[in-house]
């Protein structure tokens, strides 16, 4: 049988008090809507239709930027979920079974979880299926009212509730999993609500009046079903999705000396035998290898990072580095930083959009822009490549072998060839010959120096 999910994502979220789209605020480091999609993807076969109505295009653009593949359908009118779900009926009549619906604002929704609603409505001989969770704390969530048999029979909402109602722990999730063709049809006897709505709960009143079966799969985890409508459940679900994410990490090898005080959003993949330090960030699209130690005090964002690497209370950004890299305490990478095997970067070293070749070593209080180091280059201690003249941004090209004085100032444009040599201090503004030594301000040639013998 072919599934479609449908996300409802078209809410304003007028209690979030945000310009942006309630379903683009992130849970560790991705749209709640991202986290939705992906969990309803991994229960359904076809390409799934997201509902869009506030903000519809910034939020399809930010699916579209993350590389999901989805239907956008829009609801021009807000007139209730019914009413939303209604507007897919063109997109996807006669060419679903089964069609699994979820809100875009319950994002800790598991694919577990709506897989098992899937299955069960396929087992099920009557029209629809939806989500219940046994909680003390309703949070505004609708009352399951069951027959004495056990039926599910009515949804009655909190507003409605009477006393003895609202003492019911049965609460209805929001998650339905219906037969296609039985959904089009039913959708048209949905009554207007005195608010003006169409509410999709009175499905579950249109199937018990026709003498169906409407069957309740219970969850057992009350914590994927909070609902985002205000910072505060915003804060509780992050809270719990990066409990998730540690937790998965630390089964799949990885140590984390306190996962309290450790964050890792949900793109980051990180190899076995890592150890990650307290208060360690690691977002965006970073990936870690092995035998890593990273951390303390450290933010790490849409990097790759190679196996036996130190990263010591630094800060990386979009940067390579490859394996047995040690860095720190206090270095800064930033864009376009591409790191070698086997390099050293002192205590607060920087290095923006340039290459380090294997076995270079940047002593401490250095900063390499727009640069190219050759093969175990040492840059002494205080080195600055000068790369901005006010206007532009010029290269620094440095070889093999090259010995960089500690407070050296190189005035980009420049050359260095291999086995060059400055003195400490020196301002150099001219390019340096082969295994040439300078000093001074200007730096000019001292001597040549002898060339090693190849082995």
């Amino acid at each position: 049988m072919k599934t479609t999910a449908v996300i409802m994502a078209a809410g304003q979220g007028t209690r979030m008090k945000s310009d942006l789209p309630k379903v683009l605020h992130p849970i560790a480091g991705q749209p709640m809507l991202w986290h939705s999609l992906q969990a309803a993807q991994a229960a359904a076969d076809e390409v799934p239709v997201v509902i869009v109505g506030h903000g519809a295009e910034q939020v399809q653009e930010a699916m579209t930027a993350r590389g999901l593949e989805a239907r956008f359908v829009t609801q021009s009118e807000r007139l209730g979920t019914g009413h939303a779900v209604q507007q897919t009926e063109k997109t996807l009549k006669n060419k679903t079974d089964l069609v699994l619906v979820t809100p875009a604002d319950l994002p800790l929704l598991t694919p577990e979880t709506l897989q098992s609603l899937v299955e069960g409505q396929k087992n099920n001989s009557g029209p629809m299926s939806m989500l219940t969770v046994m909680a003390d704390d309703p949070r505004g969530f609708g009352r399951i009212l069951r027959d004495r048999e056990g039926n599910v029979r009515a949804i009655v909402e909190e507003a409605q509730a009477t006393p003895e109602q609202k003492a019911i722990r049965e609460l209805n999730v929001g998650a339905y999993c219906f037969r296609a063709d039985w959904l089009w049809e039913a959708l048209t006897r949905i009554e207007l609500s005195p608010k003006g709505e169409y509410y999709l709960t009175d499905l579950l009143g249109i199937a018990v009046g026709d003498d169906e079966t409407v069957q309740a799969i219970t969850l057992e985890d009350a914590a994927e079903t909070v609902g985002i409508n205000t910072r505060i459940h915003l804060a509780d679900a992050e809270t719990t999705m990066r409990q998730r994410i540690n937790e998965h990490w630390m089964l799949s090898g990885v140590t984390l000396i306190d996962p309290a005080s450790t964050y890792i959003e949900a793109s980051v993949t990180i190899g076995p035998e890592t150890t990650i330090q307290p208060n360690t960030h690691l977002k965006g699209n970073t990936t870690i290898g092995s035998h890593c130690d990273l951390g303390p005090n450290t933010i790490i964002r849409d990097t790759q990072i190679g196996n036996h690497c130190e990263i010591l209370s630094s800060v990386v950004e979009e940067a390579l580095i490859e394996d047995e890299v040690d860095i720190g305490p206090f270095g800064h990478l930033r864009k376009g930083a591409h790191l070698a095997k086997g390099v050293h970067m002192g205590n607060f070293g920087e290095v923006k959009n340039s290459y380090l070749a294997p076995g270079v070593k940047v002593g401490h209080f250095s900063y390499l822009g727009d640069a190219t180091i050759g093969e175990n280059t040492n840059i002494g201690a205080g080195t600055i490549t000068c790369n901005y003249d006010g206007e532009r941004k010029h290269k620094t090209a440095i070889g093999r072998d090259v010995f960089i004085g500690s407070d050296t100032m190189l005035v980009a444009p420049l050359n260095i060839e291999d086995g060059g040599r400055t003195g400490a201090g020196s301002v150099v503004t001219k390019d340096i010959k082969a295994y040439t030594l300078v000093a001074g301000i200007p730096a000019r040639a001292i001597r040549k120096l002898d060339k090693p013998e190849e082995s």
